[in-house]
């Protein structure tokens, strides 16, 4: 991801929405705040979404997961019900990539197949190669990775709000990026494990280019 991309993300997941829960929550309430400070990241998925063409398994997987989460932040009636039900659904999601990896299709194998087809990778073959043995239970250690980053960023959450109630929502927006950030780190170091066992692979197979 380049410098540019950072920025944005801090700015539309962090900042933006740290300022509009700051200032707007004693105009509008915490609900409306809480709301409206969701917005821009929203916007700027959409825009990520389209922009990068992501009509694939992860695409797929992201406009859901927005749809979803505005869903039930519009569903809810109060601020702290609001942030408890992100809670609830964060874990939903959580069950969602353990379940993958129950009846043997991580997600994480499926994100590795649709990044191949971007590169120009029949899709087909791609998840031929991934379910390979050589490489398959490194697919599931990396959704794995996945559940904990859900697993750790949804307790916490839980614990800030047991503790400080919806007051903790500025917190938690600070708190839980940084966190996002250093599970990215350590996903994206992952996936580039995987990717030099897929090169080694693919050269025992067919022989170097």
């Amino acid at each position: 991801m380049n410098r540019k991309l950072v920025i944005l993300d801090i700015l539309c997941y962090a900042v933006i929405p740290y300022v509009i829960w700051t200032n707007g929550r004693e105009l509008l309430g915490d609900y409306w705040a809480i709301i409206l400070s969701t917005v821009p990241g929203f916007i700027y998925t959409i825009y990520r979404f389209v922009n990068e063409r992501q009509f694939n398994i992860l695409g797929l997987f992201i406009i859901s997961s927005l749809l979803l989460e505005t869903t039930v932040n519009l569903l809810s009636s109060t601020a702290e019900s609001m942030l408890w039900n992100q809670v609830y659904l964060g874990f939903g999601f959580g069950v969602l990539y353990i379940l993958s990896m129950a009846i043997k299709r991580p997600l994480a194998l499926y994100f590795a197949v649709d990044y191949a087809y971007l590169m120009g990778y029949a899709r087909k073959d791609s998840i031929a190669l991934y379910n390979r043995k050589e490489l398959f239970s490194s697919f599931q250690w990396l959704t794995l990775l996945f559940v904990i980053r859900i697993l750790f960023q949804n307790t916490f959450k839980a614990w800030l709000l047991s503790t400080y109630g919806a007051d903790a929502y500025g917190q938690m927006l600070i708190y839980l990026k940084i966190s996002s950030w250093i599970f990215a780190g350590l996903i994206m170091i992952g996936f580039m494990i995987i990717s030099v066992k897929i090169n080694k692979l693919v050269e025992q197979l067919y022989g170097a280019a």
